[in-house]
């Protein structure tokens, strides 16, 4: 395996994994591999990506925590710019870490990757001006088949660094900022998601 380490299990939390690939800088500049397929069989890790997607996002964006149901994804996110809290959470019936969560920060300069299987949760917050993000994935966008849980439901108590604010009862991103006073900005469907003991099980 020479391109990559990988982090198994990260948080305690089976089939979580931490990448962190070999960069090679000089006075130049970097180079480094973002993805080969032959290092991540030598780890383990076979899975088949069949779509990449990027985002944009400014400081104060939460986008989460988001999941296919019956089409579930896998995901290999890593952030290109600027700085992102990573969040991923299990909900996989039956396992040990139901309800559990695990977060990463992921920058441009860590270079950090973050596989989240299937049977997860997902969402990010965005800590810099603004954060580019790259996530492949190992199956399609289907319309109408998303899901979502609550960001801050207790149940499960994220800790999002550097978010200030006090659970009213439900998603809504009101009366939550960041520690230098950026407003806490979620789409109004992320608002809308239940906790956990009401959310889909996989």
């Amino acid at each position: 395996m020479g391109q990559i380490t990988v982090e198994k299990d990260a948080g305690g939390i089976r089939g979580l994994c931490v990448i962190e690939p070999a960069v090679h800088g000089d006075a130049r500049g970097y180079f480094m591999e973002t993805y080969n397929q032959r290092d991540m069989e030598e780890a383990g890790l076979t899975m088949q990506f069949v779509q990449d997607n990027q985002s944009c996002s400014a400081k104060g964006v939460l986008r989460g925590l988001h999941f296919q149901k019956e089409f579930p994804q896998g995901k290999l996110v890593r952030v290109i710019r600027g700085s992102v809290f990573d969040v991923a959470v299990d909900l996989r019936s039956g396992s040990d870490t139901y309800g559990k969560w695990f977060g990463i920060e992921l920058t441009e300069e860590n270079k950090k990757q973050f596989y989240i299987p299937e049977g997860f949760a997902h969402g990010f917050l965005v800590l810099s001006d603004v954060a580019e993000f790259c996530y492949k994935c190992t199956d399609f966008y289907h319309p109408g088949d998303e899901g979502g849980l609550a960001w801050n439901d207790p149940e499960i108590g994220v800790a999002w660094p550097s978010l200030i604010g006090e659970y009213q009862g439900s998603a809504s991103a009101d009366g939550y900022h960041l520690a230098d006073g950026t407003a806490l900005n979620l789409s109004g469907k992320d608002q809308l998601w239940a906790g956990l003991k009401d959310t889909f099980h996989f």
